[in-house]
């Protein structure tokens, strides 16, 4: 008895030395800040410093090229570039049809998997995660033979209805692109808000019934503003992916002319970088990408902080 009191009293001293808690988290710490220095901030520190530097040649070409220091010039020529501005504009208006759509039908299906019974719900969240388990390459691959007119069993079957559409048209393009895109993330939307859904308090849910509020109402009033904190973070997530979209223009422009290789931000670096062999222009577009996600990553933050205080 004695020995065990002993050794209680040692552990908590060994507990209440000061440092210790702080020495032990920066021992595990340490090799994901190593981890993160080398794969995120070298590589953005490098792109920063090569877009700060071009190739001038001399002559007719003749002498040979030299880098020279420009400072800002790549990144006001970036700015100046017709196709580089475009291609934010078709990516603002992807965004405002990607978003809703993608939060909205993650959060329909969400509440629909959370009001089934329990022995098909781990059946319905296989189903649904199963397309984000597909490489994204593989799901514009495939969705661009369904768009394809001649061989796509879709628009045959709207052809034989006498529903005549082109989903690689210029004007149908860009909604074709959103669908792949929802079809993709729908599912890991679904699971991050089916997993707040079912934090909420089943006392909150039995007090909603017995006041005579339906499954919608309950649905609305209930479990959607108590998922608000997860669907801040999904909103968070989706409109830094959507600021990415680079493989499903990338896919479907070699079907359609209605995507050319500066479609959108993404693709304009693509082909500064290996098209065109302007890595230093190249790098600008990527600094202001990321910028431009930083600054949009910190106004979603906030938008969520005030509409989690009201």
């Amino acid at each position: 008895m004695t020995s065990q009191t002993s050794v209680r009293r040692s552990s908590r001293g060994a507990r209440s030395i000061p440092g210790t808690g702080g020495r032990t988290a920066a021992i595990f710490l340490i090799p994901f800040f190593a981890l993160f220095a080398v794969t995120m901030i070298a590589p953005v520190a490098y792109a920063i410093g090569m877009s700060l530097f071009a190739e001038q040649r001399s002559g007719l070409g003749f002498g040979g090229a030299t880098v020279e220091f420009v400072g800002l010039g790549n990144y006001v020529e970036v700015l100046s570039d017709q196709n580089f501005v475009e291609g934010f504009g078709r990516l603002a208006l992807y965004c405002l049809m990607y978003v809703p759509a993608l939060l909205g039908v993650a959060l329909l299906l969400a509440l629909l998997l959370d009001a089934t019974v329990t022995f098909a719900r781990r059946t319905f969240q296989l189903l649904l995660f199963l397309p984000h388990a597909v490489p994204g390459v593989i799901a514009a691959l495939i969705w661009a033979y369904l768009y394809t007119p001649g061989v796509s069993p879709i628009v045959k079957a709207l052809a034989s209805g006498g529903i005549q559409i082109d989903f690689l048209s210029v004007q149908m393009v860009l909604p074709s692109m959103v669908n792949i895109a929802v079809w993709e993330w729908a599912g890991y939307n679904v699971i991050i808000l089916f997993t707040a859904l079912q934090a909420v308090p089943r006392e909150i849910l039995e007090a909603a019934r017995v006041d005579g509020a339906g499954e919608i109402r309950t649905a609305l009033s209930i479990k959607t503003p108590l998922v608000w904190p997860a669907l801040g973070v999904a909103l968070l997530f989706t409109v830094i992916g959507s600021l990415q979209l680079f493989t499903e223009p990338k896919i479907l422009s070699s079907a359609t002319t209605a995507v050319t290789s500066t479609w959108v931000p993404n693709m304009w670096a693509y082909d500064a970088a290996f098209n065109r062999n302007n890595l230093p222009q190249a790098a600008a577009a990527s600094i202001i990408l990321a910028l431009l996600a930083g600054v949009l990553s910190w106004a979603v933050t906030r938008f969520i902080s005030k509409e989690r205080t009201r």
